[in-house]
């Protein structure tokens, strides 16, 4: 066995998944960044099913969702320095208040919710939903200047399940930033656009667990459902009541 793959296996108890403290964090799942949209991203569009499922049982698990999004000024004043020019020229790629900006709609909770872009951009949280939120993100990264690893502490959470668009880019950054913050990690492979195998292999070498939505689906409901089998602890069991015989 190799020195590299003896050192994963070493440190499997510190980076296995922890499906009762997790999060899902869903990137740029935004309509311009669609199959065919002014900044469309191959393969986004197909990977929208999936995410609505893993969104689904993330609410039914009462589990915290962050949508990260990104906001650009038609100005240009806060973009990232290699798209500035072309927003400079006019391109119109998640321009704040329009409706490409805007989160893909069967992935909200309230279809009619839009992005409260003033509050965004000034870095605070928008809140969707009982343990659903929406976050800004000035660059790549989803922890780059956002209130992101605040919240997630706050929501004792130790493991983030990562999907969304476009995998070379924000999916990359996130992920490398959570590890750097000791988080437990974990990509959806099918329900993250861009992926690659080279990519796949270079993040199981610093710890990411590679998982299908469906796997992750049905470790959400297999915890759900021994928490409901789970026996009455402590005084209020039958015969502690008060009144009881």
């Amino acid at each position: 066995m190799s020195q590299e793959l003896s050192l994963v296996s070493f440190m499997d108890h510190y980076i296995a998944p922890d499906f009762a403290a997790v999060a899902l964090i869903v990137i740029d799942m935004q309509r311009d960044f669609l199959d065919g949209q002014p900044a469309g991203v191959a393969g986004t569009v197909a990977i929208v099913p999936r995410i609505v499922r893993l969104l689904q049982a993330f609410r039914e698990a009462e589990r915290p969702i962050i949508h990260v999004v990104r906001i650009y000024l038609a100005d240009g004043s806060n973009v990232d320095l290699c798209r500035r020019a072309a927003v400079e020229r006019g391109a119109s790629w998640v321009l704040a208040d329009s409706l490409g900006c805007e989160i893909v709609p069967e992935l909200l909770p309230d279809r009619f919710s839009r992005l409260e872009t003033a509050r965004l951009l000034a870095g605070q949280i928008q809140y969707l939903w009982p343990h659903e939120v929406v976050i800004y993100k000035p660059r790549w990264g989803a922890f780059y200047r956002t209130p992101l690893e605040d919240y997630l502490h706050r929501a004792h959470v130790s493991t983030l399940i990562i999907c969304g668009c476009n995998f070379p880019n924000c999916p990359r950054a996130t992920l490398y930033e959570a590890s750097e913050r000791d988080f437990r990690l974990v990509l959806v492979e099918d329900a993250v656009s861009g992926l690659y195998e080279q990519g796949k292999q270079e993040l199981r070498s610093i710890g990411v667990s590679i998982m299908k939505s469906a796997e992750i689906v049905a470790e959400l409901r297999r915890l759900k459902a021994e928490a409901g089998k789970a026996p009455l602890e402590g005084p209020e069991v039958a015969g502690d009541k008060p009144g009881g015989g």
